[in-house]
């Protein structure tokens, strides 16, 4: 169950008040078990939990596709008092003994690396590289991105607590969309998405977050061998730092008619215009 129902009292400035039903995004913890062993807990939005589960994996390096999984399941003695599990039990093919324990950590729905002892325990590297990815799109292709985002987020318009992320083709056709409480979450849902879809490495395709972006949600990214990271917000210093070192583009502020390209900017390029204008800072 995604969303919870719960009786609230609204009130209104000046006056006036009423009791209504407001839906609230479901928050649940979730565990992910390596070879019997516990890795990770995540406070996330119920749902697509085996394609979260893959994409953590994928993005925290400790598999570089769906192939590495022998086996995954919900742990059915832990289902809690509403019936949800919250128990992935996974096995791989292959026993990682450096894989549990040694990054056993705790994240909430707003920071993926809460836990990790420092900024080069999370500078994971990826099998694939994004420096040379032929991707080349239109600024115009990119604006149209987040109204088709928006327009899939059905959990969100419904409860208005939610962020998104969604992988599109070079062309901008919406590949998959997820939406959870944490950002990172989703984006850990759209890469096992697409490695369970035997798809990665994303060569030349586009990832947009709803929010802003991170130096996590970069790292997934390219984990994931995406080479264009989009968001509606904007990017932190070492997100911008770490896309930057690893040739992927970063498009920031992405709204309306205007973005800014933080790094990689030879991927946008207009194809109605031969060089960039100035665009006016002033009044």
């Amino acid at each position: 169950m995604t969303t919870r129902r719960r009786r609230v009292r609204q009130l209104q400035v000046g006056g006036g008040s009423g009791w209504v039903t407001d839906e609230l995004a479901a928050e649940e913890p979730l565990e992910i078990r390596l070879d019997g062993e516990p890795l990770s807990v995540t406070m996330r939005t119920p749902g697509a939990d085996f394609d979260l589960t893959v994409g953590f994996l994928v993005t925290e390096g400790i598999i570089a596709g769906a192939d590495a999984i022998a086996t995954m399941s919900m742990c059915p003695r832990a289902a809690d008092a509403s019936g949800e599990y919250n128990v992935v039990e996974v096995t791989l093919r292959r026993h990682r003994p450096d894989a549990a324990g040694a990054r056993n950590f705790f994240m909430t729905s707003s920071c993926g690396v809460c836990g990790k002892a420092s900024i080069d325990a999370v500078r994971t590297r990826s099998e694939y590289a994004v420096s040379e990815d032929p991707l080349s799109v239109d600024p115009a292709l990119l604006a149209t991105l987040p109204d088709a985002l928006r327009a899939a987020q059905r959990m969100f318009t419904r409860t208005g607590g939610l962020h998104a992320a969604a992988i599109f083709n070079a062309a901008g056709d919406i590949m998959c969309v997820r939406e959870d409480v944490g950002r990172h979450n989703a984006f850990d849902k759209v890469i096992g998405w697409a490695a369970t879809q035997r798809l990665l490495p994303l060569t030349s395709h586009i990832i947009l977050a709803s929010g802003r972006a991170s130096f996590e949600l970069t790292q997934k990214a390219l984990m994931a061998g995406i080479p264009l990271l989009a968001a509606v917000s904007a990017p932190s210093s070492l997100a911008v730092e770490l896309a930057e070192e690893s040739g992927m583009t970063l498009v920031g502020f992405l709204r309306g008619e205007r973005m800014n390209v933080y790094t990689g900017h030879h991927r946008v390029q207009s194809a109605s215009a031969s060089s960039p204008r100035a665009l006016s800072t002033g009044p």
